[in-house]
């Protein structure tokens, strides 16, 4: 599971990517902001973006919480 460690829209709107331009540039599809919006995965390429635009690390962003069956099956 992936949690996000960040408020991932504040701090994209603290570097001048509201939502209005990143939806307005295309920057981030709107199925890719419902899905940051709801706790939901996203791909390597969205947090490759979201890690430019905001100049953090992906460490910085998101955290891997195991699930207990993740636990039981890779640990």
């Amino acid at each position: 599971m992936i949690k996000y460690k960040i408020d991932v829209f504040g701090e994209l709107k603290k570097h001048g990517f509201n939502q209005t331009r990143l939806q307005r540039e295309k920057l981030l599809p709107k199925q890719t902001m419902s899905n940051i919006r709801e706790g939901k995965s996203i791909t390597l390429e969205t947090l490759n973006k979201i890690c430019l635009m905001c100049r953090m690390q992906p460490g910085d962003i998101v955290e891997v919480i195991p699930t207990d069956e993740e636990k039981i099956k890779y640990y």
